[in-house]
């Protein structure tokens, strides 16, 4: 259940910054002819030619969907070019997206915290180039403001088309605005200024948002796509959320969200309006039932980690239909890659950014011979890490038996595996080689001496 959290003292300007249809673009900078051709990425099997993870908006303009298979965007479109994924090991390899998520990255970490929230999204914390940038070169008083700037999409800001550059641009450096207003402006100029920039180095486009929290910042840069930004001044926050489903709310998408449309008849996140925090505590505890009434009118004291690297490392399979494991050697088969995959990835976190991993955690989804709706779901298990493609093997091996036997009791048999994958987390910087701790922690290191006991952990 989400928590409420303080919300800082003084003003932020937070941006979160989405890549227009990523892998797409990716693609598109391998093969140049792509570009202005509907073309679609896709993770290839046997079944109706795989699955779309990505379509571009020259596909999507026929109808072609990302939940569609090759074949129906096929049927859809016939011209649609479908760019298969890469394949290691029997399997997707994202490598060439991570390594250009990266190049994005190192671009916009230089004007602020930055958190790497997923391989084509980023959240920055600008709150100190903001003010920096007022006090230093304040938009009202600049001779020039970037174009991209004067693109921005203002939140309640009516214009004219043909006047709605020269409106944004008026709005942007206007010298009455609240203290609040002016650094998202400020705000709005270096994200502009960052986008042009990831352009001209990446070729790559994103949208952003731009708002005074996560929350409301994420919630918007998706709202004009692709290659635009949108800001959300203070004062057109409840007007915003008032009309906005309570289900396209960060963690009200589940069980939650239902929650609230079931048992209290709550609609758009306007309706929680009519609560209070007191009645909204009563039906889901006192953190949560406060972080509702926050988020009713748009409070988030969430914060932008500095994170340019992951938290963890994963590497997974699915098994649809017929393709599921029915017996260990064919399991013991896809973890040895699943293991080989993580042991490399783990071993570059090493080499490259000094970081080790301490746990090795498995996870699977099973089902049972004639028990079509079994509740009991296979048990996540965890284990120390230990480094060396044959010690994440063995290990990763045991930890299935083991699952697999709170699964399935000590029979071998009747059960069938639709999904497998093997976790590297609880990452941490080693310490500096220079001192003796760091000499003895890389010695243990590079002659696998990180040998403790296998325990069964049930996360």
């Amino acid at each position: 259940m989400p928590v409420s959290r303080p919300e800082p003292q003084e003003p932020r300007v937070i941006a979160h910054l989405d890549l227009d249809c990523f892998y797409v673009q990716v693609e598109q900078r391998r093969n140049p002819a792509l570009r202005g051709q509907p073309t679609a990425v896709v993770q290839y099997n046997d079944w109706k030619g795989g699955g779309l993870i990505a379509v571009s908006y020259e596909a999507r303009k026929f109808g072609v969907k990302r939940s569609m298979r090759g074949d129906d965007a096929k049927n859809v479109c016939p011209g649609i070019n479908l760019v298969q994924v890469p394949v290691s090991r029997d399997k997707a390899d994202l490598n060439v997206y991570r390594s250009a998520g990266s190049e994005v990255v190192a671009i916009l970490s230089t004007k602020g915290k930055c958190e790497r929230a997923s391989i084509d999204e980023v959240y920055l914390d600008l709150t100190d180039a903001a003010k920096e940038m007022l006090l230093e070169s304040p938009p009202e008083l600049s001779e020039s403001i970037i174009e991209e700037a004067t693109k921005s999409n203002i939140l309640d800001l009516l214009s004219d088309a043909s006047d709605r550059e020269e409106d944004v641009k008026t709005w942007l450096c206007r010298a009455d605005a609240d203290y609040q207003d002016k650094l998202l402006a400020c705000g709005a100029i270096i994200v502009a200024q960052l986008r042009v920039k990831v352009l001209e180095e990446t070729q790559f486009t994103c949208s952003a948002g731009i708002a005074h929290n996560k929350m409301l910042a994420k919630l918007v840069s998706g709202m004009h796509k692709p290659a635009q930004q949108t800001v959300v001044p203070s004062s057109s926050v409840q007007d915003f959320l008032a009309s906005l489903p309570v289900k396209k709310m960060k963690q009200l998408g589940g069980k939650l969200g239902s929650s609230l449309q079931d048992d209290l008849g709550v609609e758009t996140v306007g309706d929680l309006l009519g609560f209070t925090e007191e009645k909204l505590q009563e039906y889901y505890g006192v953190n949560t039932g406060t972080w509702l009434w926050k988020t009713a009118r748009g409070l988030s004291g969430e914060e932008v980690e500095d994170r340019l690297l992951p938290k963890s490392h994963g590497c997974g399979k699915t098994f649809p239909g017929p393709k599921s494991l029915k017996n260990n050697s064919s399991v013991k088969s896809w973890l040895d890659k699943l293991s080989e995959e993580l042991s490399e990835r783990i071993q570059s976190d090493l080499s490259c950014n000094k970081r080790v991993a301490q746990t090795l955690t498995l996870h699977a989804r099973a089902s049972k011979e004639n028990e079509c709706n079994s509740l009991k779901k296979f048990p996540s298990k965890s284990c120390p890490l230990r480094y060396g493609t044959g010690k994440i093997q063995e290990d990763a091996m045991k930890l299935f038996e083991s699952g697999l036997h709170d699964f399935w009791g000590s029979r071998n048999t009747g059960w069938s595996i639709t999904s497998l994958s093997v976790t590297a987390s609880k990452i941490f910087d080693i310490p500096s080689i220079t001192s003796y701790t760091g000499r003895q922690f890389m010695r243990n290191i590079v002659n696998h001496r990180l040998k403790r006991k296998i325990v069964r952990t049930v996360i």
